[in-house]
């Protein structure tokens, strides 16, 4: 239940609200809004276009599913229902999944309206043959969403709306194209609604393109003296590049108590630091990658889900809208590309009114200045002190690498490492040409650098250029700190 405040009650919406929907949102043990449902819902409830933006765990799901609810339950309590009337789109599989988890609760009370889910990894035909039946509500990822619009089977005509959660993500996790073949076909006559937990340069376009000129914009983060919520204590640890293994065996041992999620930069990174604590150090872990089939997702997500004490390794999969109870550490064992995405990252922990949290980032030396781009942000981290003394690894490495397959996953994830630092915006503080190729290799347990090319993280049609774009980021630094 939700601590009490000053917030505006669901009940004070009682004349836009229906019955059903304020027994269901009262059944989900809620009684006063959020910041940003009290900016919404008034709004939203008319049928405004809507962009908001707000900080994560604020609430942002409940803000546009209860709109929804209300717009479809009436068209169908009214007979004037013929089919598929709203489409929510989230960028990935499992925020898909978990928008859908609540939309059901939401529909409690509501037996005229229904609902499914539409994502990747899941039996197209089966999905195909729900769409034809007319279902009210689609939660989809983009993907798939467009695979089933090229189909005579789905009749999307009389979709009057659309939501688009996590917005930002959708663009960079590659849909762009998708989702514009989606907008074109969709009736000009619709409300739009956009959310995101941060702003982005990617999503005016989409803003323009696929809304009203009389669009209301709404942040709720705005003006605020921090980019995250209250309840989250945070800070960054220095560690030596060759030690960040034994610092993270450390870091688990001290949190073993806790649920814990740790964020990796590569999917292959991912399934080694696994491996080896999951095997050779018997370390309660699970993992996550997009790589993983999706029964396996759910499986794994489920299972975080319900633990009382845990560590998920995950990449920037996990980073999104994901509202799993109770995570009492966020580790940034590997950077974020920018800080926005480290806002999504510790988002996953001090949800919900109250709520308290713990999140710690490690850097390495030459990555300190990062903190700095933080505290621009309004991101404020306090220095942790790294240990002086770590566990001695060697007998469980060697143990490790007595298997020719585990050899090749270092080798692996230490290129996975090393491609990642081409997504980084920040090429000054994230500077490839600076890397100890051979301390990041004993950081993966291997004893000597495999033969791996420093710009392997490059397309060989734009190596040139972007290895002097990073030469030119690094120079133009220095020069600015000489200045100043």
């Amino acid at each position: 239940m939700e601590e009490e405040n000053d917030n505006p009650k669901f009940k004070s919406l009682k004349d836009k609200l229906s019955k059903r929907t304020l027994k269901s949102i009262k059944s989900m043990g809620f009684k006063h809004m959020t910041a940003i449902q009290a900016e919404v819902l008034p709004k939203a409830l008319n049928g405004c276009d809507v962009v908001a933006t707000a900080k994560t765990g604020s609430g942002k799901t409940l803000a546009f599913l209860i709109p929804i609810v209300e717009a479809v339950s009436k068209q169908t309590m009214e007979n004037q229902a013929p089919g598929t009337l709203c489409l929510v789109i989230s960028p990935t599989r499992e925020l898909a999944l978990q928008t859908y988890t609540v939309l059901q609760q939401l529909l409690a009370f509501h037996s005229t309206v229904t609902s499914t889910l539409v994502i990747g990894g899941e039996s197209r035909r089966k999905q195909s043959a729900e769409l034809s039946t007319g279902v009210h509500v689609v939660v989809a990822t983009p993907g798939r969403l467009f695979d089933h619009m090229r189909t005579k089977e789905f009749d999307y005509k009389h979709v009057n709306c659309l939501v688009l959660d996590e917005a930002d993500k959708i663009f960079q996790y590659g849909f762009e194209e998708d989702l514009k073949q989606i907008i074109g076909r969709l009736p000009k006559k619709r409300q739009t609604m956009l959310f995101s937990a941060t702003e982005a340069d990617t999503t005016q376009a989409l803003i323009k393109s696929a809304m009203k000129e009389d669009v209301q914009s709404i942040n709720t983060s705005e003006d605020n003296l921090r980019a995250t919520v209250k309840g989250l204590k945070q800070g960054y640890a220095i560690c030596e590049t060759e030690y960040r293994l034994w610092w993270l065996h450390k870091l688990l041992k001290k949190t073993a108590n806790f649920k814990v999620m740790v964020f990796f930069s590569s999917c292959k990174s991912v399934v080694f630091h696994y491996e080896f604590f999951s095997k050779y150090c018997q370390a309660a872990v699970l993992c996550i990658h997009g790589k993983m089939n999706q029964a396996d997702r759910t499986e794994t997500i489920s299972n975080f889900y319900n633990a009382e004490k845990v560590a998920l390794f995950c990449t920037d999969l996990a980073a999104r809208g994901l509202d799993i109870p109770a995570v009492d550490w966020i580790v940034q064992f590997d950077p974020p590309s920018d800080t926005n995405e480290y806002i999504h990252r510790v988002g996953r922990t001090a949800r919900g009114l109250g709520a308290a949290g713990n999140a710690v980032l490690l850097l390495r030396p030459e990555e300190k200045e990062f903190v700095d781009y933080l505290h621009e942000a309004k991101i404020y981290l306090d220095k942790f002190e790294s240990w002086n003394r770590y566990y001695n690894l060697q007998s469980k490495l060697d143990e490790a690498f007595s298997d020719p397959g585990f050899h090749k996953l270092a080798v692996d994830a230490l290129e996975g490492y090393i491609r990642a630092f081409e997504v980084k915006k920040l090429k000054h503080v994230f500077n490839l040409l600076t890397l100890d190729l051979n301390a990041a290799a004993r950081s993966f347990g291997l004893k000597e650098k495999p033969d791996v090319d420093i710009r392997v993280g490059f397309s060989k049609k734009h190596r040139p250029r972007k290895r002097k774009a990073m030469q030119e980021a690094l120079t133009g630094h220095i020069s600015k700190q000489l200045k100043t």
